[in-house]
Protein backbone atom coordinates (compact mmCIF):
# COMPACT_ATOMS: atom_id res chain seq x y z
CA UNK A 1 0.00 0.00 0.00
CA UNK A 2 1.08 3.18 -1.13
CA UNK A 3 -0.17 5.87 1.29
CA UNK A 4 -1.18 3.21 3.88
CA UNK A 5 -4.89 4.46 3.21
CA UNK A 6 -7.68 2.32 4.63
CA UNK A 7 -9.77 1.29 1.58
CA UNK A 8 -12.34 -1.41 0.71
CA UNK A 9 -11.51 -1.96 -2.55
CA UNK A 10 -8.07 -1.51 -3.98
CA UNK A 11 -6.48 -2.26 -7.38
CA UNK A 12 -2.70 -3.34 -7.11
CA UNK A 13 -2.56 -2.37 -3.34
CA UNK A 14 -3.32 1.35 -4.07
CA UNK A 15 -6.17 3.95 -3.09
CA UNK A 16 -7.69 6.06 -5.51
CA UNK A 17 -5.54 9.15 -5.26
CA UNK A 18 -2.78 7.30 -5.14
CA UNK A 19 -3.62 5.37 -8.89
CA UNK A 20 -5.19 9.31 -10.21
CA UNK A 21 -1.77 10.71 -8.90
CA UNK A 22 1.03 8.99 -7.51
CA UNK A 23 3.18 9.71 -5.14
CA UNK A 24 7.04 10.14 -4.95
CA UNK A 25 7.35 7.46 -1.84
CA UNK A 26 7.57 3.82 -3.30
CA UNK A 27 5.63 2.59 0.24
CA UNK A 28 3.79 3.15 3.50
CA UNK A 29 3.97 0.84 6.74
CA UNK A 30 2.15 2.50 10.02
CA UNK A 31 2.46 0.82 12.69
CA UNK A 32 -1.19 2.00 13.84
CA UNK A 33 -4.31 4.48 13.13
CA UNK A 34 -4.14 7.64 14.64
CA UNK A 35 -7.21 7.37 17.27
CA UNK A 36 -7.06 6.61 21.00
CA UNK A 37 -4.63 6.13 22.91
CA UNK A 38 -1.55 6.39 20.29
CA UNK A 39 -2.98 9.97 19.33
CA UNK A 40 -2.23 10.79 23.21
CA UNK A 41 1.21 9.20 23.88
CA UNK A 42 2.38 11.06 20.37
CA UNK A 43 0.73 14.63 21.69
CA UNK A 44 2.31 14.25 25.12
CA UNK A 45 6.35 13.31 23.53
CA UNK A 46 6.03 16.45 20.91
CA UNK A 47 4.23 18.76 23.56
CA UNK A 48 4.59 17.59 27.00
CA UNK A 49 8.49 16.42 26.35
CA UNK A 50 7.73 13.07 27.44
CA UNK A 51 10.95 11.84 25.85
CA UNK A 52 10.63 8.43 27.31
CA UNK A 53 7.67 7.59 25.06
CA UNK A 54 10.05 7.60 21.82
CA UNK A 55 11.13 3.93 22.29
CA UNK A 56 7.57 3.32 22.90
CA UNK A 57 6.59 4.33 19.93
CA UNK A 58 9.55 3.26 17.84
CA UNK A 59 9.31 -0.58 19.61
CA UNK A 60 5.49 -0.34 17.71
CA UNK A 61 6.74 1.05 14.64
CA UNK A 62 9.45 -1.78 14.96
CA UNK A 63 6.90 -4.83 15.18
CA UNK A 64 5.07 -3.73 12.08
CA UNK A 65 8.21 -3.43 10.04
CA UNK A 66 9.21 -6.62 11.53
CA UNK A 67 5.98 -8.30 10.51
CA UNK A 68 6.51 -7.21 6.74
CA UNK A 69 8.71 -9.22 4.37
CA UNK A 70 11.43 -6.41 3.61
CA UNK A 71 12.44 -7.87 0.74
CA UNK A 72 15.13 -5.06 0.50
CA UNK A 73 16.25 -3.45 3.72
CA UNK A 74 16.62 0.69 3.41
CA UNK A 75 20.25 1.94 3.22
CA UNK A 76 19.33 4.55 5.25
CA UNK A 77 16.62 6.14 7.75
CA UNK A 78 16.28 9.52 7.53
CA UNK A 79 14.02 10.94 10.27
CA UNK A 80 11.71 13.83 8.90
CA UNK A 81 13.37 17.50 9.09
CA UNK A 82 12.13 20.27 11.36
CA UNK A 83 13.03 23.61 11.04
CA UNK A 84 15.51 25.31 13.02
CA UNK A 85 13.35 27.70 14.75
CA UNK A 86 10.79 24.95 15.85
CA UNK A 87 13.21 22.59 17.14
CA UNK A 88 14.42 25.51 18.78
CA UNK A 89 10.92 25.99 20.78
CA UNK A 90 10.38 22.26 21.19
CA UNK A 91 14.23 21.58 22.12
CA UNK A 92 13.85 17.90 20.09
CA UNK A 93 13.10 16.19 17.03
CA UNK A 94 10.41 13.44 17.87
CA UNK A 95 11.41 11.95 14.45
CA UNK A 96 14.70 11.76 15.25
CA UNK A 97 13.93 10.42 18.61
CA UNK A 98 12.22 7.56 17.17
CA UNK A 99 14.15 6.72 13.84
CA UNK A 100 17.59 6.49 16.77
CA UNK A 101 16.17 3.78 18.28
CA UNK A 102 14.81 1.63 15.13
CA UNK A 103 18.25 2.50 13.53
CA UNK A 104 19.96 0.94 16.17
CA UNK A 105 17.81 -1.85 16.84
CA UNK A 106 17.95 -2.85 12.67
CA UNK A 107 21.47 -1.55 12.70
CA UNK A 108 20.63 0.81 9.88
CA UNK A 109 22.73 3.93 9.32
CA UNK A 110 20.69 6.75 10.52
CA UNK A 111 20.88 10.49 8.61
CA UNK A 112 19.58 13.36 10.66
CA UNK A 113 21.68 15.57 8.17
CA UNK A 114 21.30 14.74 4.48
CA UNK A 115 17.57 17.12 4.19
CA UNK A 116 16.68 20.46 5.91
CA UNK A 117 13.79 22.14 6.42
CA UNK A 118 14.46 25.19 4.87
CA UNK A 119 10.96 27.24 5.29
CA UNK A 120 9.29 27.62 8.78
CA UNK A 121 5.37 26.68 7.38
CA UNK A 122 2.57 26.98 9.87
CA UNK A 123 1.22 23.61 11.45
CA UNK A 124 -0.03 21.32 8.70
CA UNK A 125 -2.64 20.25 11.72
CA UNK A 126 -3.93 24.16 11.47
CA UNK A 127 -4.61 23.88 7.99
CA UNK A 128 -7.61 22.46 5.73
CA UNK A 129 -6.26 18.91 4.39
CA UNK A 130 -7.05 20.45 0.58
CA UNK A 131 -4.49 23.11 1.76
CA UNK A 132 -1.53 21.15 3.15
CA UNK A 133 0.41 20.14 -0.50
CA UNK A 134 0.65 23.88 -1.35
CA UNK A 135 1.90 24.74 2.58
CA UNK A 136 4.73 22.46 2.22
CA UNK A 137 5.84 23.27 -1.05
CA UNK A 138 9.60 23.71 -1.74
CA UNK A 139 9.78 23.67 2.40
CA UNK A 140 13.33 20.67 1.83
CA UNK A 141 16.63 21.18 0.94
CA UNK A 142 18.44 18.05 0.17
CA UNK A 143 22.49 18.11 -0.33
CA UNK A 144 23.80 14.28 -0.83
CA UNK A 145 24.24 11.89 -3.52
CA UNK A 146 21.67 9.60 -2.46
CA UNK A 147 22.20 7.48 -6.12
CA UNK A 148 21.11 3.89 -5.85
CA UNK A 149 19.88 4.27 -2.27
CA UNK A 150 16.73 2.97 -0.97
CA UNK A 151 15.42 5.52 1.72
CA UNK A 152 13.20 4.79 4.81
CA UNK A 153 11.63 8.06 6.42
CA UNK A 154 10.60 7.99 9.21
CA UNK A 155 7.98 10.34 10.93
CA UNK A 156 5.57 10.04 13.82
CA UNK A 157 2.09 11.04 12.09
CA UNK A 158 1.05 10.85 8.77
CA UNK A 159 -2.33 12.71 7.69
CA UNK A 160 -2.58 13.62 4.38
CA UNK A 161 0.88 12.67 3.34
CA UNK A 162 1.77 15.89 1.64
CA UNK A 163 4.98 16.95 3.91
CA UNK A 164 6.15 13.27 3.41
CA UNK A 165 5.37 13.17 -0.67
CA UNK A 166 7.16 16.87 -0.96
CA UNK A 167 10.71 15.08 1.30
CA UNK A 168 10.21 12.02 -0.94
CA UNK A 169 10.38 14.37 -4.18
CA UNK A 170 13.81 15.97 -2.49
CA UNK A 171 14.78 12.77 -2.00
CA UNK A 172 14.28 11.29 -5.66
CA UNK A 173 16.36 14.06 -7.12
CA UNK A 174 19.11 13.68 -5.09
CA UNK A 175 18.75 9.97 -7.15
CA UNK A 176 17.37 7.89 -4.80
CA UNK A 177 15.99 5.24 -6.27
CA UNK A 178 13.32 3.96 -3.71
CA UNK A 179 11.57 6.00 -0.57
CA UNK A 180 9.59 4.28 1.84
CA UNK A 181 7.64 6.18 4.55
CA UNK A 182 7.56 4.43 7.62
CA UNK A 183 5.34 6.14 10.74
CA UNK A 184 4.07 5.50 13.87
CA UNK A 185 0.39 6.07 12.58
CA UNK A 186 -1.88 6.95 10.03
CA UNK A 187 -4.27 9.22 10.30
CA UNK A 188 -7.45 7.59 8.26
CA UNK A 189 -9.89 10.65 6.38
CA UNK A 190 -13.13 9.86 8.03
CA UNK A 191 -16.52 10.78 7.28
CA UNK A 192 -16.13 13.88 9.06
CA UNK A 193 -13.14 15.32 7.27
CA UNK A 194 -15.28 14.07 3.88
CA UNK A 195 -17.87 16.78 4.93
CA UNK A 196 -15.36 19.50 6.19
CA UNK A 197 -13.57 19.25 3.40
CA UNK A 198 -16.62 20.75 0.85
CA UNK A 199 -16.63 24.02 2.57
CA UNK A 200 -12.91 24.82 2.00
Amino acid sequence: MMCAKIVTISRDGCCGDCLTDPPAYSATIAALTYTFPIDMLIHALKYRMQLAIAPVLAKLLLEKTMAKELTERPDLIIPMPLHPKRLQERGFNQALEIGRYVAQQMHIELSPDSCKRIKNTSPQTELPWKMRRNNVKNVFSCDPNLSGKHLAVIDDVMTTGATLNELAQQLRKQGAKKVTNWVVARAQKDRFWTQLDQYF
